[in-house]
């Protein structure tokens, strides 16, 4: 592995196989019924994913996964909703920002960044306002990896009759959710994780009476999820540029995916994935942060060797010239760093991505073995 193309073991951006690299190689016209027939055919694989074909619409969205989240909130949550927003990690207090900015009433209840929130958490804060009309949940913490536990929180949610949206950002096509089985009303994801597609396009699952019943509540208009979809419906085209090259990619991404073996197989892969970074770092005496049973496949979060020549900048970089890229800690409190296990990788690559790890703190002089 070259400097030139070093691996990407981060949570999105992530490394990509050769033939989704080779499908942005053409050129697609916005309005031509060949690129409305690949980004109708993307809307209902995706859907196909989390068994949401009759209850839910997918709606694509140009830009990063925030700009999904903010147009998911802004679009679904009455301007009189309420929010309630659990966090344990960066990406809830992002969540909790856009409900700020948006001038969307919320609340938040925030655990420890080692500590899951709890279906008795919600039921709690739920009988104690009677105001909060949605709930906002960070599926998989990409701060930590942490795996927050959905089905329980969703079907509380749903007794008290409140409404529940999922940033489902790093867990999507790799963690199952079944439309069907989960109550939601909008799941958010993106282009450029699980699914193996480049950055660039952000989608929104959300559920059609909630989506027809949206008209008038997003303040933007490039946000707007319900012009949007209604738009996409009436001409099968996107209201405005979309990101034709991310969209060919993720289609041919998708094609690799279920090649693969859908949901199951990919779910199966990083789990290996993970396992062997694990296995492999603890050799070298380096602790997760997370116990094993709230650590999702995804991404893990590693504590920082306590040693005054471990200096993150340095080791990323040395790391960065034998070929890998790793991703730097979120976590206020304590030095960390992560290692991403998802993209077009294998338990193998993540093996030689550790040796390499364990070869610069050598050289740090921050490993002795």
């Amino acid at each position: 592995m070259s400097t030139a193309a070093p691996i990407l073991l981060t949570p999105g951006p992530l490394t990509t196989s050769a033939r989704t690299r080779q499908a942005m190689m053409v050129d697609w016209g916005s309005w031509d019924d060949r690129f409305n027939q690949l980004t109708a055919s993307l809307c209902e694989q995706l859907l196909a994913i989390i068994n949401g074909g009759d209850s839910h619409d997918c709606v694509p969205l140009q830009g990063s996964g925030t700009f999904a989240v903010e147009a998911a909130i802004g679009t679904l949550v009455p301007r009189n909703g309420k929010v309630l927003v659990l966090i344990n990690g960066a990406y809830g207090k992002r969540l909790a920002k856009i409900c700020e900015v948006l001038g969307r009433a919320f609340s938040t209840f925030e655990t420890a960044e080692d500590e899951p929130t709890t279906a008795a958490d919600v039921d709690r804060l739920l009988r104690a306002d009677s105001g909060i009309t949605h709930v906002a949940l960070i599926h998989c913490e990409t701060s930590t990896g942490i795996l927050n536990p959905l089905p329980e929180i969703a079907q509380v949610v749903q007794q008290h009759g409140k409404r529940l949206i999922i940033d489902a950002m790093s867990s999507f096509g790799a963690l199952p959710v079944d439309a069907q089985q989960v109550p939601f009303d909008a799941l958010i994801a993106a282009s450029g994780k699980c699914l193996e597609g480049v950055p660039g396009m952000g989608f929104v699952f959300a559920r059609k009476q909630s989506l027809a019943e949206a008209a008038g509540n997003s303040y933007s208009l490039a946000m707007d999820l319900f012009d949007q979809h209604t738009y996409m419906k009436k001409t099968g085209q996107w209201r405005f540029t979309p990101p034709t090259h991310v969209v060919a990619a993720l289609h041919e991404a998708l094609l690799q995916y279920n090649e693969e073996g859908g949901l199951p197989a990919r779910h199966s892969r990083y789990a290996a994935n993970c396992q062997a970074l694990m296995e492999e770092m603890n050799k070298l005496g380096l602790r997760s942060f997370l116990p094993a049973a709230i650590q999702a496949p995804i991404i893990a979060t590693f504590h920082a060797p306590k040693d005054p020549r471990y200096q993150f900048k340095a080791f990323y970089e040395r790391v960065k010239a034998k070929g890998y890229i790793l991703y730097p800690g979120k976590l206020t409190q304590v030095e960390t760093f992560r290692v991403g296990c998802i993209g077009h990788v294998q338990p193998a690559d993540m093996r030689e991505a550790v040796a390499a790890i364990g070869d610069v703190l050598r050289e740090m002089e921050v490993l002795e073995i």
